[in-house]
């Protein structure tokens, strides 16, 4: 993949998505830079060959336009980096229905949106890969975020299924796990719920980590973009691409984790099945 691809990036606004963008365009690459509100990302097409565009995630018929203006300016949609998102604080208890389904429209749904939009003419062609920003809440759940961590589950499984069933056409999907990342996820990119008192030294206390971190995050979004923009690129690109420390380690313990709960229980797991003979 050493031609200049087109890349279609979502939620470039902030965070991942404009240290994406801005990584992809300092490559000499083409991209497709999208937002709620196009005027903070205008300043990406100065950086190269971009195509600046609005984008609400959750609107299936304005994901398709942003898809035939992209194939309409370069022919076609090589990578798809879904990557828009937003995040919810409260403990699953006391979380509140309308935001975490609104949270599902973004995170979730969205994500499906923007692939429905992107797989005909990757399928035409026989080539693509898509891309979907995921969380190490994705592989692990976490206080406080637990209703953020079902979106993230969902678009793992989803990006699996999906994965099995575009492979055979030529089309990749890999999932990115990140840890906690210098953006704006736990400041102006969530919202949070009040929690009752029983659960303050649990999600209560996640909660109030989550805010003191803004600003102080370990991962480097910049590096993330070129961690991502490296495994897209090279010759065998990774399923999955776990991002930071933290999500390293997690992503480890739960799986030596799970490995030791199967074994310990693999005797009652075999014994469900109607005996073969």
């Amino acid at each position: 993949m050493n031609e200049t691809k087109v890349w279609l990036v979502t939620g470039c606004s902030t965070g991942f998505g404009r240290h994406i963008a801005t990584a992809l365009l300092n490559e000499g690459e083409r991209v497709v830079g999208t937002a709620r509100n196009t005027q903070q990302i205008e300043d990406l097409a100065a950086l190269g060959d971009a195509l600046i565009l609005p984008l609400d995630v959750t609107d299936p018929a304005q994901a398709m336009q942003v898809v035939q203006a992209a194939e309409h300016r370069f022919g076609r949609v090589d990578v798809l980096i879904n990557n828009a998102g937003v995040g919810y604080f409260s403990s699953v208890e006391d979380s509140d229905d309308e935001a975490v389904r609104r949270m599902f429209e973004v995170n979730y749904f969205g994500t499906a949106n923007m692939i429905r939009a992107v797989l005909p003419g990757m399928r035409k062609r026989r080539t693509g890969m898509i891309v979907n920003l995921t969380s190490v809440g994705g592989l692990v759940g976490f206080e406080a975020v637990g209703h953020y961590c079902a979106t993230k589950f969902a678009v793992e499984g989803l990006s699996e299924s999906l994965r099995a069933e575009v492979a055979p056409l030529g089309i990749g999907v890999m999932t990115v796990q990140p840890s906690a990342f210098r953006t704006q996820w736990a400041g102006s990119s969530g919202a949070a719920q009040t929690v009752a008192e029983d659960y303050q030294a649990t999600a209560g206390a996640a909660m109030r980590a989550y805010q003191q971190s803004v600003g102080n995050q370990a991962g480097d979004p910049a590096r993330a973009a070129a961690a991502i923009y490296a495994a897209v690129t090279c010759a065998a690109p990774p399923a999955r691409l776990l991002l930071g420390n933290e999500a390293y380690e997690a992503a480890q313990a739960k799986l030596a984790a799970m490995g030791r709960e199967f074994s310990a229980w693999e005797s009652t797991a075999r014994g469900a099945d109607f005996p073969t003979a």
